[in-house]
């Protein structure tokens, strides 16, 4: 099929790992479709509303920083070939693929739902993490407002929460994040991947300009709100040349500390990446997969905890050494952001706050 224009997937299969009938499309009849109707229109991006009943995801895995989430969408409009939440459309019977940056999931009675699991006994005050799966300023943001209405909850009961985007919309909630940064509630981590626009329009195609993003750090640092680079993932020769250049950037616009994680390829990732190497780099396409089978311990992804974050062999460990060098240069001491726990309360209306 043709590329289509502004997005990251160059094809559409079915996930076959729930055993789902694979599907084919007959060319002649393709070739008819044509001369009848014409060029197909460009796809467009279709969101259906999901009910769930509880917002509040948990998890205990022992090489990330968070034990709860929230995710207020499922799939991404910003298409980032590299995705690793792409798999989880499967489970919709739905390709990791194009639907997945192009069929997507809204959950508005996200606040509502938040509002009643921070109502219970049971809820432990841990930082909640927001676009641990999919980004939560993604462009359907602008028109649901899910994770505005999501943060207005959060601070009205002084509830700690960490926030990953690579989009400079975060911006617009900035009001809000100051008054949470004052008292030690939030911290944010913006992803840079690429400085080179040309790269990352193949890369993350409806992500902002890289230097938008580099923009975003600047604002939210100037306003006093705990923000770190995310150099992630690091793909070897397309982007692994730019890591110096990178941490030095977003150094000097005001992050507190950079981090990384090599490229992953899990599921169905690695064939779509695959067939995204052949269609924008197929120069290097065979390089790019024997390096990242170097890191993954000759595999396209090493799923243990641990290695899975930073990849094992010469090339993993030439990485980190550069990266290291890199932070070392840039003045970055490793500090960790610590929010409060403390000053958590019931949300306004709760039964329980009367006892």
């Amino acid at each position: 099929m043709a590329v289509e224009k502004g997005r990251g997937a160059t094809v559409n299969g079915e996930s076959r790992r729930f055993n789902m009938p694979e599907r084919t499309v007959d060319g002649d009849w393709l070739d008819a479709l044509t001369d009848i109707d014409g060029v197909p229109p460009r796809r467009r991006t279709e969101v259906t509303v999901e009910r769930p009943r509880t917002i509040i995801s948990r998890n205990n895995s022992p090489d990330i920083a968070f034990s709860q989430s929230i995710n207020a969408y499922r799939g991404c409009e910003h298409g980032c070939i590299y995705c690793f939440a792409r798999p989880t459309h499967a489970y919709h019977d739905l390709s990791p693929g194009l639907d997945f940056e192009t069929r997507l999931f809204a959950k508005p009675d996200a606040a509502t739902l938040l509002r009643k699991e921070l109502s219970k006994k049971s809820h432990q005050v841990n930082p909640i993490a927001m676009g641990t799966n999919t980004d939560p300023y993604q462009p359907i943001e602008r028109d649901w407002r899910i994770t505005r209405q999501c943060l207005e909850i959060l601070w009205e009961c002084r509830h700690p929460v960490y926030i990953t985007t690579k989009s400079d919309r975060i911006l617009r909630d900035i009001d809000l994040l100051t008054c949470m940064a004052r008292e030690r509630l939030v911290a944010v981590m913006i992803s840079v991947t690429s400085l080179n626009p040309a790269t990352a329009r193949t890369l993350e195609p409806r992500a902002p300009h890289p230097l938008r993003r580099v923009e975003a750090i600047r604002r939210l640092a100037d306003a006093d709100i705990p923000v770190v680079a995310s150099i992630s993932p690091i793909v070897p020769a397309i982007t692994d040349h730019e890591i110096e250049d990178i941490v030095a950037r977003v150094a000097s616009a005001g992050a507190r500390d950079a981090s990384y994680i090599p490229v992953r390829l899990p599921h169905e990732v690695a064939p779509l990446f695959r067939a995204w190497l052949e269609e924008h780099y197929p120069d290097r396409a065979a390089k790019v997969m024997a390096i990242i089978h170097d890191i993954r311990g000759g595999r396209d992804n090493d799923a243990n905890f641990g290695s899975r974050m930073r990849g094992q062999g010469v090339w993993a460990d030439l990485i980190r050494t550069r990266f290291q060098k890199a932070r070392k240069r840039a003045g970055f001491t490793g500090e960790r952001v610590t929010l409060s726990t403390d000053l958590f309360r019931r949300p306004e209306g709760d039964q329980m706050s009367l006892f």
